[in-house]
């Protein structure tokens, strides 16, 4: 199998480290700053990023719907590592870094598509798109962090 993609990004937030980790944690806050095609959902009772805690993000195409099952597989204070398999491999890694202003927030997307034929759609056609909705979920997740900082 050929090495991993990697799509890193980080941005620098006006709020405390706690407070931006709560905006990748918090669920109800996840989805104010998610790409609202994107859905996230627990898979059983309730949400929680501990170790081992299963998720799905849903993409909401219409009759498609593909869906990407994670895992918790890292977790500390300002850390959370979703790992998956499905048509992608590999992990999603949020890691807040206190500054002393701030927090810088650094997004690891590491992946890797084991169908070659999904593998050149993704570069072909939405691999430049998901980079630039990264930049945009971080925008926003910065000004929620901030106005949470705020108030």
């Amino acid at each position: 199998m050929k090495s991993p993609q990697i799509i890193e990004q980080s941005i620098q937030i006006k709020a405390s480290a706690s407070i931006v980790e709560r905006c990748f944690t918090d669920l109800t806050l996840m989805h104010r700053w998610l790409n609202p095609v994107l859905r996230c959902e627990p898979v059983g009772e309730k949400w929680s990023t501990d170790i081992g805690s299963h998720s799905r993000f849903i993409i909401q195409i219409p009759g498609l719907k593909p869906t990407l099952n994670t895992v918790v597989i890292e977790r500390e204070p300002g850390l959370v590592v979703w790992g998956f398999e499905g048509f992608f491999q590999g992990s999603d890694r949020w890691e807040c870094q206190p500054v002393a202003n701030g927090t810088i927030l650094i997004n690891r997307f590491q992946f890797q598509i084991p169908n070659p034929l999904v593998s050149w759609g993704f570069n072909t056609f939405a691999a430049t798109w998901t980079k630039a909705d990264m930049e945009a979920q971080l925008r926003r997740l910065q000004r929620i962090a901030e106005e949470l900082g705020n108030s």
